[in-house]
């Protein structure tokens, strides 16, 4: 059996915890984000070329979750949670255009996958239903609810969301307030980056933790990166079996937790060529990336809501695996694509090869169409974030037409929903939770 992993603050190499703890917290207490000591290796032929998702899931993070309280349940984790396809689908007009759709789980977004691996992991971790845990997510649109669907009713667990108000869609913020019972949404009267600082605040805060015990569902959770990571290895798997060459991917990038799961993926070995980052008009990441010092700064609202980032928090886990900023700018590249660009994308898709897009995954279709435009005919796939009928008062003006629902989230909208107001400040958070714990009472 290969020795355990120890998970280290991305801050602190000497803070360190089991990978159950490390889930169980979300944030290492000093405020980094865990992270393994050393990234493992595989080799395409440690895989099952008949497996399904879950099994290659089981295989990717077996070294991860060797020697801890968890190894033995990982099969049936990755069993539970991954119960829904992530096909890799060629486009009509080009045969090495391909989309990897991640949006076939229960809200119609690639957060399902993380989600719920997450839930399946806490279950068997928390067995305390007296003393609840609260997991709070904050979400630019689409996290919150896969975190909502994946913890709803579930014993012991507490999931409170803060989204900003107003720059999320019609459709997100109803997925947001629908489920009631054990889930309340809170609207933050400001940008998801306030959002964000509000739930790391209340996590890195001690008293409050002695009061009510907290825990994060966002991208910073090692809950949430590892399963995420299997998407990619199943599909540059099955890529590379039958056209024995790597798979190029292009990631739409906010807070960059996707990204940095293919990133980890090629780090270890596995049959993944150019990795490219699509963000919208939040330029941290492209600026970087061009030269610049990383300078996190304000979020503005754009068309793809879900990557409105200014300060996305994985980029500590990137510099841990690339220390040197040379070596880590040489390895990837980001671009930004404003919402003209993104309209225009969506548009022409449409009309042109009747296929219908998110925003999100229109600013890596149009990374592509550049590169394809320029004579690139290397095999890439252009990662489909979330399905289109999330964003109808985006879309639907753009294609000309409406957008059909995926079942389970017609299901959702045909509910009551409702958000508490809150202002953007920590404080505010902090006296919600203390007066939430003060009642004994699961909210």
């Amino acid at each position: 059996m290969s020795a355990a992993l120890r998970y280290l603050s991305t801050r602190n190499a000497n803070t360190h915890a089991t990978l159950s703890e490390a889930i169980a917290a979300g944030l290492a207490p000093d405020g980094g984000l865990y992270v393994p000591e050393r990234l493992p290796t595989l080799s395409p032929e440690d895989f099952s070329a008949g497996g399904t998702l879950a099994d290659t899931a089981a295989t990717l993070l077996s070294p991860f979750f060797a020697g801890d309280a968890l190894a033995g349940e990982l099969p049936a984790i990755c069993a539970e949670a991954l119960t829904f396809p992530t096909p890799l689908r060629a486009l009509t007009h080009h045969p090495k255009t391909l989309v990897l759709e991640l949006f076939h789980g229960p809200t119609a977004a690639f957060k399902d996958v993380g989600a719920r691996f997450l839930a399946a992991c806490l279950r068997r971790v928390r067995s305390d239903a007296s003393n609840p845990l609260t997991i709070l997510v904050a979400t630019s649109g689409d996290t919150g609810a896969a975190v909502a669907a994946a913890f709803h009713r579930q014993p012991g667990i507490d999931v409170v969301i803060l989204y900003p108000d107003g720059r999320v869609s019609p459709r997100q913020a109803h997925q947001l307030g629908c489920f009631g019972d054990n889930v309340q949404a809170l609207r933050v009267q400001g940008r998801f980056d306030d959002c964000q600082r509000m739930v790391k605040a209340a996590l890195n805060d001690a008293a409050l933790q002695a009061q009510s015990p907290l825990s994060s569902a966002n991208s910073i959770s090692l809950g949430r990166l590892l399963p995420q990571m299997s998407y990619y290895a199943h599909a540059s798997l099955a890529w590379w079996r039958e056209h024995r060459e790597p798979l190029n991917l292009i990631v739409p990038t906010g807070n960059l937790g996707n990204a940095l799961a293919v990133v980890w993926v090629r780090a270890m070995g596995l049959p993944i060529g150019a990795i490219r980052l699509a963000c919208n008009a939040n330029t941290t990441l492209p600026d970087f990336f061009a030269g610049e010092d990383y300078t996190p700064r304000q979020a503005v609202a754009t068309l793809a809501n879900a990557m409105d980032v200014g300060a996305p928090s994985n980029f500590e886990r990137l510099q841990w695996t690339y220390p040197d900023n040379q070596a880590l700018r040489a390895q990837f590249r980001a671009q930004s694509v404003d919402d003209r660009t993104i309209a225009a994308t969506i548009a022409q898709h449409a009309r042109e090869h009747d296929e219908v897009f998110c925003p999100h995954t229109a600013t890596a279709l149009h990374l592509l169409d550049q590169y394809r435009a320029a004579g690139d005919d290397l095999p890439w796939a252009v990662v489909a974030t979330a399905h289109p009928a999330k964003f109808e008062s985006v879309v639907e003006p753009l294609i000309g037409r409406s957008v059909d629902v995926p079942s389970a989230l017609a299901a959702m909208l045909q509910r009551s929903a409702s958000a508490e107001s809150m202002s953007a400040e920590d404080g505010a958070l902090r006296g919600w939770l203390l007066d939430k714990a003060a009642q004994h009472v699961e909210i």
